[in-house]
């Protein structure tokens, strides 16, 4: 019975400890996230015209990909 009860205990541990990693490895996602959008944010100011240029000749190639 002793060992069913740590058995119990470990897996509810082990249950514990993934989704305190899993919470970790998202925070760390959010935050690598809004590095890239204010890096793209900024370098989008820095170059307005050929950002146009690209977002258009992108949206052109996914139409005609979506056609």
């Amino acid at each position: 019975m002793d060992e069913n009860i740590i058995s119990d205990l470990n897996d509810e541990l082990e249950s514990v400890i993934e989704e305190g990693q899993s919470s970790l490895r998202e925070a760390e996602l959010e935050e690598k996230l809004k590095e890239m959008k204010t890096e793209t944010e900024l370098l989008i100011r820095k170059h307005p015209i050929a950002s146009v240029v690209i977002g258009t000749a992108v949206g052109y190639l996914i139409g005609r990909l979506l056609r």
